[in-house]
This record gives C-alpha cells, structure tokens and sequence, in this order.
C-alpha cells in the first residue's frame, strides 16, 4: 500500500480499518459504468422505454422512433452485447424485449427519480 501520509492532513482519515473493505468492495462495482454508458445514449434509452412496454420489432422501433433500421440494429446491438435486451425469431421476423426483471427495474427507478426532480 502507499503512502496516505500527504491524505485529509488538515481533517485525518475518519475510515480507519475499514479501508481495506471498502477497497475491496469497489470490485463489486468493476464494469458498472459500461452499464451506465450504454444506458447514457438518449436513443438506447428510448429503445428500452418502449420495451419496457411490449416487445417489438426492429421495424416497429424504426416507425416508432422515426429512425433507419440499420441505425436501430447498431443501438439493439449494443444493448444485446450489454445483456439489457434479447431476441426471438417468429419465422424471419425477430422480436426484441427487455432481457429480465432487472432491466425493467432499472428503467422504472431511473423514471422515477428522473420525475422527482422536475
């Protein structure tokens, strides 16, 4: 471990041996942001809302959103590499929905606090 003499020098360190575990608690949260950046893009963000409604097609996100289906794919991409949505196949077509409850949970807090601060 370093040196943490030249650290809070004017207030001390308040966490004692507690720093070690809290050290180790940061590799629960390795990755997280990746999670965050996906979530950051407003149009990923907006893909997942309305799968958070019902599962829909990549052509039913394109009319939706007024967007290109190949500008949908490359965003449908990303949230499947993220493990936020998955896919069916129907015959040719392919049907897209939020991977599991977490991912709901995740859009319906992040609604809420967002309504909280308006």
């Amino acid at each position: 471990m370093g040196d943490t003499q030249d650290i809070c020098t004017e207030y001390g360190i308040s966490i004692g041996d507690d720093a070690q575990s809290l050290r180790e608690g940061l590799l629960d949260v390795a990755g997280l942001s990746e999670l965050f950046k996906a979530l950051a893009d407003e149009t990923r963000t907006r893909i997942l809302h309305l799968l958070s409604q019902r599962e829909l097609c990549v052509c039913d996100l394109a009319l939706v959103m007024e967007m290109s289906l190949p500008a949908v794919s490359h965003h449908l991409r990303l949230l499947k590499m993220m493990r936020l949505v998955s896919f069916r196949r129907d015959g040719k077509q392919v049907y897209y929905r939020l991977d599991d409850q977490h991912v709901v949970d995740l859009i319906s807090i992040a609604r809420s606090h967002f309504r909280e601060q308006g």
